[in-house]
């Protein structure tokens, strides 16, 4: 009786134990919900095509010229203690209103919550040293236009940080953006060196005045990481890697080359504060991405300087970028800078339409989602807050292509022998207005100019009211040599695409808790 007694108190025990310890866990959530109703035109840059025939739509996205979407986010946080916590981060949509594929239409229903996000926070017993598993947003510095020009995503891996003293830290990480993804071949079976493998260190170093963070990223690329099914089948991930993957051209009628990828970063980025309210910042990135195959190689950098001065009523700013571009051989490879995943959550402070420049979910990155391939300048005038809760911010800029104009006729013609598929080493389709995540091709004889406008206004102290009106004017050149007509492989005159500009209004109400 006395031992069965004794068992009781220790169930009891442990049971009480436990409820202790979930008492213990404290659960936190926090959220963001925007609607956004958004109307623009000349979205593709084009009126009528090679063939005379009208564009309709707004273009890059196949979206209607007016559109209403929504989405909605929520996380929820598990913390036990400061050194052990653990996420996960739900996204519903976005979608557009009364689109079925994602529950827009009448009824809704639709199959739309994603997991952006699921991982662990643990500290190492005894250290500061920090370490987050699982699914979540990893990305490069970049003080200068605030938005990594090579990687930042959500991604598997581990990160870990490493507090070395007030000055200095360590902060690195291994992530798994891609593997078993591939369907297979007659040749090979499924999910056949098909995995991406990033192996990165930062070492953020921080100043009386000043900060300045070096890194550098190793990236493993198997063959077959990039491909869904076949020998030259399409490729997984569609814009995602779509700056790294090794599609092809097509030389003197081999098929397109499988090869083993290994791709290089690394960059340096700063900024200097010390004469606040002056503040100077710069970023440098180069990247490389080597396959033993020439013509599929790709090596390029990127440079960025700012220069803002913050006033009681606004924060007026010039800056400037420039990133290498492809130098006309076609089978050398490209000179532009790889990207793995573009500025997935950051927002470019350089550009608020031509690249990805807010957090809503309106149009931008017509442009491109990097500037490769491109150099500019521009300013603006941040912040600028004369009413209480009311904010604006304006900005002009100007780019101009550092590609070589002769990339231009193979990839309108395909000349030379050279078929310029969807999916290519430098990251175009077969013109310059395609859908493509990698935006506009500008060769150095091609020019945009970008105007744009961003108010918020605080209506509630967690409701949002943001609006947003960008213009981008486009010159491209329409020489016959450049991007105007040609004559095809059969002596056939094809003509040129009308160019037009391109513009958007978007307002968006934004409920953060």
């Amino acid at each position: 009786m006395k031992k069965r007694l004794t068992t009781l108190l220790l169930a009891a025990g442990l049971i009480l134990g436990v409820a202790s310890s979930a008492e213990a866990i404290e659960f936190k959530a926090k959220g963001i919900w925007i609607s956004m109703f958004e109307y623009g035109g000349g979205g593709n840059f084009v009126k009528e095509d090679r063939q005379g025939r009208n564009v309709t739509g707004w273009g890059r996205w196949g979206e209607d010229e007016f559109e209403a979407k929504t989405r909605v986010r929520l996380q929820l946080d598990a913390v036990a203690s400061e050194n052990l916590s653990g996420t996960v981060y739900f996204e519903m949509g976005a979608f557009a209103w009364g689109r079925a594929s994602k529950g827009g239409a009448l009824g809704g229903d639709g199959t739309i919550v994603k997991i952006k996000s699921a991982y662990m926070d643990w500290a190492i017993p005894g250290t500061k040293i920090k370490t987050r598993m699982g699914l979540q947003r990893i990305h490069l510095p970049d003080y200068s236009s605030e938005a990594s020009q090579v990687f930042d995503g959500d991604v598997t891996g581990v990160s870990v940080n490493v507090p070395i003293n007030d000055n200095f830290g360590l902060t690195a990480f291994w992530a798994r953006p891609f593997n078993d993804n591939f369907e297979g071949a007659t040749d090979r079976p499924a999910n056949y060196l098909d995995n991406v493998d990033l192996f990165a260190l930062t070492v953020p170093m921080t100043f009386e005045g000043a900060r300045i963070t070096p890194w550098a990223m190793l990236g493993i690329v198997g063959e077959n990481a990039f491909r869904s099914s076949g020998t030259t089948g399409t490729y997984y991930g569609a814009g995602y890697g779509g700056g790294l993957s090794p599609a092809a051209y097509r030389l003197d009628g081999r098929e397109n080359a499988l090869s083993f990828g290994t791709a290089f970063w690394a960059g340096i980025t700063g900024e200097v504060t010390a004469a606040d309210p002056f503040r100077l910042a710069w970023t440098f990135n180069y990247g490389s991405f080597e396959t033993g195959e020439k013509c599929l190689n790709k090596r390029g950098w990127h440079a960025s300087l700012l220069a803002e001065y913050k006033l009681d009523w606004g924060t007026p700013g010039i800056y400037g970028w420039y990133s290498s571009g492809d130098d006309g051989n076609i089978r050398n490879g490209s000179e532009r800078m790889p990207s793995l995943d573009y500025n997935n959550e950051s927002t470019s402070g350089f550009s608020g339409f031509g690249q990805l420049g807010t957090w809503t979910i309106g149009r931008d990155a017509v442009l491109g989602y990097t500037f490769a391939g491109t150099w500019g300048i521009g300013a603006r005038l941040k912040d600028i807050s004369l009413l209480e809760k009311l904010k604006t911010t304006l900005r002009v800029n100007i780019y101009n292509g550092t590609n070589d104009a002769a990339m231009a006729r193979h990839i309108k013609s395909g000349a030379a022998g050279v078929e310029v598929p969807g999916a290519t080493c430098n990251g175009y389709t077969p013109d310059f207005y395609s859908a493509n995540p990698n935006g506009i091709y500008l060769t150095e004889k091609d020019y945009a100019m970008e105007i744009g406008m961003m108010t918020t206004y605080q209506i509630y102290e967690n409701l949002r009211l943001l609006v947003e009106a960008n213009y981008i004017a486009l010159w491209l050149d329409q020489s016959s040599d450049v991007w105007g007509g040609f004559r095809n492989a059969k002596g056939q005159w094809v003509g040129a695409n009308s160019v037009e500009d391109c513009w958007n209004v978007n307002v968006s109400f934004i409920y953060r808790f």
